[in-house]
């Protein structure tokens, strides 16, 4: 699929309105494009601002009942069908629609039903931006090992405070932060090294209960989410699952300490 088609069709990805073959291209391409990858971010932005600021009001309860009475009221009109008892032909014709009503009904739920979740969207582009963070050697916007460094440059960029944490002691060294943007707003991103394989933290405000940790993966990379303390936490690497999942333990009991 060519690029303007993709740029196309992004709206539509950001809604979930495409089937799951567009859905799976357009995050393939989503991996590969930068400009396509800013575009996104901007929809999802635009999607957000859309659902969180647009006036809505309710319909009045007669509404429909003022609709149906101001249609034609026009009476059934027999079909008749070559070859066939007219006692036959409504029959027929109501099972028909049916059965192609039921097809249709059948066809769309499979397609619901194929499409990706919330979870699986947000992992999905949690991993396109550790990607990118890689390919376009954009790290960290703040290169330090130093906390007290690293949480200050936060400072008026965010609406809240992340917190930042130095765990060289346990094998992850901090390297730094950058701004990036998940879900539609922007976050916090910690970048910790675990020998040679980054990781990215992303910290943002939780709108949810505390949750314990929870892993999964796709393309490769191993995805451990959390939620503590009102804040939502995505850890991202090719590091091995059981690592991440030691940073994550690691990490939670260090900001309880």
């Amino acid at each position: 699929m060519e690029h303007s088609e993709i740029m196309e069709l992004l709206p539509a990805y950001v809604d979930q309105e495409l089937g799951i073959a567009e859905t799976l291209t357009v995050q393939r391409h989503l991996d590969t494009c930068p400009e396509c990858q800013r575009e996104y971010v901007e929809q999802l932005a635009l999607s957000k601002r859309i659902r969180t600021e647009t006036a809505y009001f309710k319909a009045p309860p007669d509404l429909a009942t003022r609709i149906a009475d101001a249609l034609p009221q026009d009476k059934p009109h027999r079909i008749s069908l070559p070859g066939f008892p007219a006692r036959w032909n409504l029959g027929w014709l109501q099972v028909g629609t049916a059965m192609a009503t039921l097809l249709v009904a059948v066809w769309s739920a499979g397609l619901y039903l194929n499409l990706p979740t919330a979870e699986e969207r947000l992992t999905e582009e949690a991993i396109s931006n550790h990607v990118r963070s890689l390919q376009a050697d954009h790290l960290t916007d703040v290169a330090s090992t130093d906390q007290h460094t690293v949480k200050p440059w936060f400072n008026g960029k965010l609406n809240f405070s992340p917190t930042v944490i130095d765990l060289a002691p346990q094998g992850f060294v901090l390297e730094g932060g950058r701004l990036d943007y998940l879900d539609g707003h922007p976050v916090a991103a910690l970048i910790y090294r675990r020998q040679k394989h980054p990781i990215n933290l992303y910290i943002w405000p939780a709108s949810g209960k505390d949750a314990g940790p929870q892993a999964g993966s796709s393309r490769g990379y191993h995805v451990v989410r959390w939620t503590a303390d009102e804040m939502n936490y995505w850890a991202v690497s090719d590091v091995a699952e059981n690592e991440l999942l030691k940073f994550s333990g690691i990490l939670r009991l260090a900001t309880h300490q």
